[in-house]
């Protein structure tokens, strides 16, 4: 069991006194859309349904796991907040799948989300993660939103400078109380 809460409450000590743990630390990233997002230096396409199976490949080798399935990637779709999200893809020179990112807008004027974001394993180390992020931003921003977020496992060194390369701000890490039942 968890639970998300803002660092300063009180909650937190009632928590500690009921046995509640802290789980692993989390880094918030931002990055303001007030200003125009700049070029991302790579082949960026949307990625509908047709390209689905290319979705979950690179996010199973980014996340070196057997999921998500191209099934995933039609799921998202349908679900009901899919209306303003968008899925993104960044291409190498040979037209291949390198980073993929599903944006997700709360309204215009409000902030947005990228997650989940991944590099193919082929391709990390050569930009693809800063340039699908910020291809990202500019959708959201085009989008009239107006910040972007996400949030990353502190230990995910790569994701958390990759974020910054992508101009995003951290901000005070972050953890969710635990407990084990």
């Amino acid at each position: 069991m968890s639970i998300e809460a803002p660092q300063g409450l009180l909650l937190h000590d009632l928590l500690t006194k009921e046995g509640w743990g802290v789980d692993e630390p989390w880094t918030p990233l931002f990055r303001d859309l007030a200003e125009v997002v700049e070029d991302p230096g790579a082949w960026i396409k949307a990625i509908g349904l047709e390209q689905a199976q290319d979705f979950a490949d690179v996010l199973r080798s980014a996340f070196n796991t057997t999921r998500p399935t191209r099934e995933y990637r039609h799921e998202m779709s349908a679900g009901p907040f899919y209306a303003d999200a968008r899925c993104l893809g960044a291409y190498d020179d040979q037209g291949n799948p390198a980073a993929v990112v599903t944006v997700w807008s709360a309204g215009p004027g409000k902030p947005g989300l990228v997650e989940p974001m991944g590099v193919h394993a082929d391709n990390r180390g050569r930009g693809y993660g800063r340039a699908i992020t910020v291809a990202g931003a500019a959708a959201l921003r085009e989008m009239g939103l107006s910040s972007v977020r996400v949030c990353t496992p502190s230990s995910n060194v790569g994701g958390v400078a990759t974020y910054k390369a992508a101009g995003f701000a951290a901000r005070q890490e972050i953890a969710d109380r635990i407990r084990k039942v």
